[in-house]
């Protein structure tokens, strides 16, 4: 799904050269409407915030930040619809807890 919708980078490399750029064949809706999910979850999801705010903090441009986040929403969309259960944000945060993730407090550790 990441691939289709365009979300997830194409690597070229041959010999000592590597580039990494957008897919340019896919659904330019689809890849538009998954964008800017992610870029408005900042404002509602605590993780998403701090996602966005980590990768700033170490220099990362934006649109590349929220296309990363747009794969994770994807990834996390996808189990929802598997296990047939809507997104939880709570159970998510505490998933990441769980998993050790600095997404889940990194807010907590840049305040102090």
């Amino acid at each position: 799904m990441q691939s289709f919708t365009g979300i997830a980078p194409v690597t070229k490399s041959s010999g000592k050269s590597k580039v990494v750029y957008a897919r340019a064949a896919c659904p330019k809706f689809d890849r538009q409407t998954f964008h800017e999910l992610a870029r408005l979850s900042v404002s509602q999801s605590q993780w998403a915030c701090n996602y966005v705010q980590y990768y700033t903090d170490k220099g990362k441009k934006y649109h590349t930040i929220i296309r990363a986040l747009a794969y994770k929403w994807i990834r996390i969309l996808f189990k929802c619809w598997q296990e047939r259960t809507p997104y939880n944000e709570d159970k998510y945060m505490a998933t990441l807890k769980i998993r050790g993730s600095i997404f889940a407090t990194w807010h907590l550790q840049k305040q102090s």
